[in-house]
């Protein structure tokens, strides 16, 4: 628990200061964190088989042009970016046909990944620099929701979510998670951002409900790997993946509900 409290402590020393500045720092940022979760799923090996070097070069090229693609309202890919991404997805398939360990089955697989990836830390970049109080209102999505869905569930919690997934989680504790989630957060949204209706309510409310989605998803991949945690680079909190499971949902969540704001 000390360990998790001071990894905690020095993550928001470092978190805040970017997140507050925005601009390219945040960019920055928010593209290596991307590297990094890239670098987590490449390393599960048994959801695939041996991904070459220059293949995972290529993959971290062709993450970072999506992550840093302009963001238009509606397309996140186009011009010289979209050719660039277009040629480097083409290369990781072709480059299978001539590896013997690295498949089709795995091109497929990495290229999902990429596009996963790429799309919500592109979204994450594109919140922050249209607004700092709606890129905090997303984050506390994830932080209100989970933290209530935890001590729901510990007080309250008799019937289990998906137990084969994640055992510990439970009905009762998801949808307190939730509850307490969408009105603080649409609370802070009225505040902080602007004023709320019954959209933005509903909004908030499926956004937390895709946020414990993206929890149990990326439980299920740890759960299939015989991981518990998707990396040691966090100590106490396991790896990037294991911090923004739930904010990766939320991310491409407020892209399908875009309008709503």
């Amino acid at each position: 628990m000390k360990k998790r409290i001071i990894s905690a402590i020095v993550m928001l020393i470092i978190v805040v200061p970017i997140v507050w500045y925005g601009k390219s720092l945040f960019k920055i940022g928010v593209g290596i964190i991307s590297l990094l979760g890239l670098k987590e799923i490449i390393d599960l090996k048994k959801s695939h088989q041996e991904i070459p070097l220059l293949v995972s070069i290529l993959s971290m090229i062709c993450l970072l042009l999506i992550v840093f693609a302009d963001f238009d309202g509606y397309s996140i890919m186009y011009g010289i970016t979209y050719k660039g991404i277009a040629i480097l997805l083409l290369t990781l398939l072709i480059t299978s046909l001539f590896t013997k360990k690295y498949s089709a089955t795995d091109a497929l697989f990495l290229i999902g990944s990429i596009i996963l990836l790429g799309t919500a830390f592109n979204t994450i970049i594109m919140v922050r620099m249209f607004s700092l109080y709606k890129f905090i209102y997303l984050i506390l999505i994830f932080i209100m929701t989970d933290t209530f869905a935890y001590f729901g569930g510990k007080c309250l919690g008799r019937h289990k979510l998906i137990p084969k997934v994640s055992p510990n989680k439970t009905i009762e504790g998801s949808v307190i998670g939730s509850l307490v989630g969408t009105l603080s957060c649409s609370i802070f949204y009225h505040y902080f951002v602007s004023s709320i209706n019954i959209k933005i309510i509903l909004a908030t409310l499926i956004l937390s409900i895709l946020g414990q989605f993206g929890d149990l998803i990326f439980s299920k991949i740890k759960r299939e790997n015989d991981l518990k945690d998707f990396s040691n680079l966090i100590p106490g909190h396991g790896g990037i993946l294991d911090r923004l499971d739930s904010t990766i949902a939320i991310m491409l969540g407020y892209l399908i509900i875009y309008g709503l704001f």
